[in-house]
């Protein structure tokens, strides 16, 4: 028979190899509408990579995604507010049929935020400098196919 000490010492080394096996969560502020049943369906069809080098990484709040690294990741929230009629309005193909009007703006530390127009409950993404060094900001269209899960009822002018 096996002593104690040996099951304890081996419960430890498999507890700290589970953990070291757990990917870091990325902090996002869940959106004021997460729990619309809505967003169950666009967090269910969110692509696995953004662009070609962009993985799905976890989150720690409801309703959300995120794609890249700790401290420098793409962020999505669904449940945000709906934003009104906009210049910064962009209708965005995603090349298989389906398109998506964003409002679009860029903060003067260079990130960037588009917000779905025309759709209840809206649906957030950030891209945050760090990001936009290496990336042009056209993987917006790889979420098309999460974000038509929220019927459009509005259109940009």
């Amino acid at each position: 028979m096996l002593p104690a000490r040996f099951f304890t010492a081996l419960s430890a080394v498999l507890a700290i190899g589970a953990l070291a096996g757990c990917a870091r969560a990325i902090g996002v502020e869940v959106a004021p509408e997460a729990a619309d049943p809505k967003c169950a369906e666009v967090m269910l069809a969110v692509p696995e990579e953004l662009g070609p080098d962009l993985p799905k990484v976890p989150t720690n709040a409801q309703a959300t995604a995120a794609w890249g690294e700790p401290g420098g990741a793409v962020t999505m929230r669904c449940g945000v507010a709906q934003l009104g009629p906009s210049g910064d309005c962009q209708h965005v193909d995603s090349g298989d049929g389906t398109a998506v009007d964003w409002i679009v703006t860029t903060d003067d530390k260079g990130t960037w935020s588009f917000v779905t127009y025309g759709r209840e409950p809206a649906v957030e993404v950030i891209v945050p400098p760090t990001v936009t060094e290496s990336h042009s900001t056209s993987f917006i269209a790889d979420l098309a196919g999460a974000v038509t899960q929220v019927p459009a009822t509005k259109e940009c002018q």
